[in-house]
């Protein structure tokens, strides 16, 4: 069983601790829905797990499918079945798309794919992301607008298959019609077995592939874990009622009142900033 279990997970950035004791489990083929006011550290546990070098591991433990992940360089986490699709992915200039692909394919197959069975796969996901095939002649990310960009990490998952995966703020820069392309494309991966960790901004996306499981972090904590009813209502009230009803204290907030704050993005700038 492909089975993610973080125990008493700390990590920061240059001394800044922004997890501070995270319980997750996600069994093989869950979908959870990781929701959160601005600040409190959803996209620094998504990079931790991905082995992002930025983020300092203070203390707890990280395994998939029984392996210390933290243990593990970033490919071999990968070669595990990791897959994190990121908030701002980068422009890799002098790489092309297809061969950045073909390489991530490659990598974590015994037999590797001839020329034909690479094209065959790849025109079959670019067309199912919404994206023109000729893109795989760029470089990678080069030149590409936001919604290119997001909608190039969902290709990316569609190849590699893997048993996890991470999704930071995926439908954002998206129009409708090309969230609608990533849901039914996380629904098909979804039903293959793949097991996903979603942070988004917007109930929408979360309407769309359905997740069986949401959990919201305050302060680097899991405050509270239940099911998809926890999206509607925070889109509907904001964080405020963890207050009152849950006595969640909100030590990190933005500047909003919290039954005006979005589903969330994370801290990791704010502490390289050393705000």
């Amino acid at each position: 069983m492909a089975r993610l279990e973080i125990k008493g997970l700390s990590a920061g950035v240059r001394g800044k601790r922004i997890l501070r004791g995270v319980d997750l489990v996600l069994e093989e083929g869950d979908s959870l829905a990781l929701l959160g006011p601005n600040g409190h550290g959803k996209s620094t546990l998504l990079g931790c797990i991905m082995g992002n070098p930025a983020f300092e591991i203070y203390e707890g433990s990280v395994t998939y499918g029984g392996k210390d992940v933290l243990s593990l360089p970033v490919d071999e986490r990968s070669r595990l079945g990791i897959f994190l699709g990121m908030q701002n992915p980068v422009e890799v200039p002098g790489v092309p798309s297809s061969d950045f692909l073909k390489a991530a394919m490659n990598a974590r197959r015994e037999k590797k794919l001839s020329l034909f069975q690479f094209i065959r796969k790849a025109e079959a996901a670019y067309k199912e992301v919404g994206i023109p095939f000729e893109m795989a002649q760029r470089n990678l990310n080069e030149g590409f607008s936001g919604g290119e960009r997001k909608k190039n990490e969902i290709l990316q998952m569609r190849l590699l298959e893997p048993g996890l995966a991470m999704l930071d703020e995926i439908d954002s820069g998206l129009d409708v019609d090309a969230i609608e392309k990533v849901a039914e494309t996380i629904l098909k991966e979804k039903d293959r077995g793949t097991s996903f960790l979603v942070i988004s901004h917007y109930a929408r996306l979360f309407r769309l592939i359905r997740p069986n499981r949401s959990a919201i972090m305050v302060n680097g904590r899991i405050v509270l874990e239940g099911g998809p009813d926890l999206i509607d209502r925070i889109d509907k009230e904001g964080y405020e009622w963890l207050r009152k009803e849950h006595g969640v204290s909100l030590e990190k907030i933005v500047d909003a009142p919290m039954n005006e704050v979005s589903i969330g993005v994370c801290a990791t700038k704010e502490a390289l900033d050393g705000k």
